[in-house]
């Protein structure tokens, strides 16, 4: 079986940071990041354009990604624990996913659909997907429902006050806390917390998913076999009135984190163990 060399190095990159523990660093190489004028983005949707732009790119989004399954390229074999979206319809939530493929928004959409009750699913991205990017891509992370980070201290603060309004207003939000997205690992990776510190902040339950995969008999553009997901809808993790922001944020992580393992063990038969030298922590920061 002949690898591109992109894809090489990429496999290469994943096992030396595996064995180096460096689970939240991007294991291919993007754009160079512009800076991004958080004043120009209409976090919560609600202008006029904002909403024909949405309308536009997510019609255009869900026919490209249908057309994948369609044609093989991208496989969905089947989802499960759908029974354990009937806690959050109706009410906000953060949606965490582990990172494996840029088809990964839409799957998780899908996965989604009974509880979204016809709402589009918001998506926190990295500054640069936001910026960066031209072409029909860049389209798509511009207007899908699209919720840019900043590398600025106001850019974050005008992007948590959104996640306040969106999450009251009964949205939900996905977000990637491993942070960087690597290809095909299927490992969960740890968690860094900003995503149940807005959990935690908002009185919003966290709702995990965790997408497994499985080898098919047809090869993608560089020369490995495409992935058919199984996503994992597990039990929603709620804060409790008990603790303080700060305590619901780690026990919100570390219940993430020990689903997330339990859905891989489960699914591939065999315990969580990694090349990293030294203990890898569920959560990190």
């Amino acid at each position: 079986m002949s690898i591109s060399a992109e894809r090489q190095k990429i496999l290469d990159n994943i096992e030396d940071y595996e064995r180096r523990g460096l689970f939240d660093v991007d294991v291919a190489e993007d754009p160079p990041t512009k800076p991004l004028d958080y004043t120009k983005v209409d976090y919560t949707y609600r202008r006029l354009s904002t909403k024909l732009f949405a309308f536009l790119a997510n019609r255009l989004g869900q026919a490209h990604f249908e057309g994948m399954l369609r044609r093989g390229e991208a496989v969905i074999r089947e989802i499960r624990g759908q029974e354990h979206l009937e806690a959050i319809k109706g009410r906000g939530a953060l949606i965490t996913c582990n990172h494996v493929n840029p088809f990964d928004n839409y799957a998780v959409y899908k996965a989604l659909c009974p509880a979204l009750g016809g709402r589009m699913l918001y998506k926190i991205i990295r500054e640069g997907n936001y910026t960066s990017f031209g072409g029909f891509y860049g389209f798509l992370f511009r207007h899908c429902n699209t919720l840019p980070l900043s590398a600025s201290t106001a850019g974050m603060k005008h992007l948590l006050s959104a996640v306040s309004t969106l999450l009251a207003r009964g949205e939900k939000i996905l977000i990637y806390p491993e942070q960087a997205m690597w290809l095909n690992y299927r490992k969960p990776r740890p968690c860094k917390t900003g995503a149940f510190h807005l959990a935690a902040k908002n009185g919003a339950p966290v709702l995990p998913l965790f997408i497994t995969m499985s080898d098919t008999e047809r090869l993608d553009p560089d020369g490995l076999p495409i992935q058919a997901y199984t996503i994992h809808i597990l039990p929603p993790v709620f804060p409790k009135e008990a603790l303080s922001q700060r305590e619901n944020t780690a026990y919100m992580c570390r219940e993430n984190g020990r689903l997330w393992k339990e859905a891989y063990e489960s699914f591939y038969g065999e315990p969580l163990r990694y090349t990293t030298e030294g203990e890898v922590e569920i959560c990190s920061i």
